[in-house]
């Protein structure tokens, strides 16, 4: 003999966790134009998740994809035109600062220590990595700092660029270090 089970009262939750995980899993991104080129931002359910700066539209979405290869990627310039306004006028305009919620987390536990520590670097302030490594409690990680500062996808709103060379000079930067040199030239006349 087959059961049916005729008690339906679970479908309504089991399709709500449903529509719930695939609204969390999608990730909506929008490309615009700054003075250091193009930007795309993608915002999580959470908050920004990426910020990436580049000169090619296809790059950056092919970017985000390789960092969120188990989200669904949804383009929606609406949602986003906020979130592009206050990045490209922080561009413009540094000292305003960049007042954007964040989801950080794709990172690892240790990157995202490094990132919150960079959250504290004041707009116009330079850290070498070692110091870096310091602030964090661990003195003999500079070079594990400089791959958490390279992991970083939510360039500005996490600020690796103010991230130098034990000797001041710049070193690499994800997105070139010449946008680099000029986001750090914009916050020191800011």
């Amino acid at each position: 003999m087959d059961l049916i089970n005729t008690d339906t009262s679970s479908r309504p939750v089991q399709a709500a966790r449903r529509k719930s995980a695939a609204i969390s899993n999608a990730i909506a991104f929008s490309i615009g134009e700054s003075a250091l080129g193009k930007v795309l931002v993608a915002r999580s359910a959470v908050g920004v998740c990426a910020i990436l700066i580049g000169s090619d539209t296809d790059q950056l979405s092919s970017d985000l994809a390789t960092r969120f290869p188990d989200n669904r990627l949804v383009a929606d310039e609406q949602q986003l035109r906020d979130d592009l306004s206050k990045i490209v006028r922080f561009i413009d305009k540094p000292s305003e600062g960049l007042d954007l919620p964040l989801d950080m987390r794709h990172g690892t536990p240790f990157q995202r220590r490094v990132w919150n520590a960079l959250l504290a670097i004041p707009c116009g302030a330079r850290v070498t990595y070692a110091a870096l490594a310091q602030r964090i409690g661990m003195p003999n990680a500079a070079r594990a700092v400089a791959s958490a500062c390279a992991a970083n996808a939510i360039a500005l709103g996490i600020p690796c660029h103010r991230v130098v060379r034990s000797d001041g000079t710049l070193s690499g930067y994800r997105w070139g270090v010449e946008r680099k040199r000029a986001l750090l030239n914009r916050e020191t006349v800011a």
